[in-house]
């Protein structure tokens, strides 16, 4: 796995929250399309840190937890 360090603008992100996040609120994620990359964070820590995939990462990422349901 390669790790590189990007800048990416997040003020006009559009976050969603996880269709599997629960009523009760706790552990709950959000992603947003970040145009080159996708962002995720903690629902319940907004300006916590985030963390930022690649296209191809995220997609890869996103396949294998389909495949392992």
């Amino acid at each position: 796995m390669k790790v590189v360090s990007i800048t990416v603008d997040l003020s006009r992100a559009r976050w969603r929250k996880s269709s599997f996040s629960g009523g009760g609120g706790s552990n709950c994620v959000e992603v947003a399309d970040a145009g080159q990359a996708i962002a995720v964070r903690d629902s319940k820590d907004v300006l916590g840190p985030v963390l930022v995939f690649g296209r191809h990462a995220w997609r890869q990422f996103a396949a294998k937890v389909k495949d392992e349901r």
